[in-house]
């Protein structure tokens, strides 16, 4: 097992790497994502994690990218590398695949994202 340094991490990207993800490219759009930063050398400044369920399986396949709190739904492999450039490198995030967005009173819905159920109604 190996312990990163993250001393220089700008960004945390979290791939979800559950069943209905997995069903929608999930391991294709890891490696995309993987590839990419190795692509640009950015190894050092983009941490990523395979996750299991993050319970947004109709927005599959779901990346979110932290400190930011964005969630990213539909992401397939093409799609991939446009947030490793555009949203990690750049700062502008992919705003066409944004669903949720963390705002100082909690997550925010992009329109046209299906609101979910309440995890209080369980």
């Amino acid at each position: 097992m190996a312990t990163w340094d993250l001393s220089r991490t700008n960004h945390h990207i979290l791939i979800c790497n559950g069943g209905s993800c997995m069903r929608k490219s999930a391991e294709e759009v890891t490696q995309a994502i993987r590839s990419e930063i190795s692509r640009l050398e950015a190894h050092d400044l983009i941490h990523t994690t395979r996750t299991r369920c993050n319970g947004r399986c109709e927005d599959a396949c779901v990346v979110i990218v932290y400190p930011e709190g964005i969630w990213y739904k539909d992401i397939g492999p093409n799609e991939a590398p446009l947030i490793v450039q555009h949203h990690l490198l750049e700062g502008k995030p992919v705003r066409e695949f944004v669903s949720h967005e963390y705002a100082l009173h909690g997550f925010e819905r992009t329109k046209g994202t299906i609101r979910g159920t309440n995890k209080s109604e369980k």
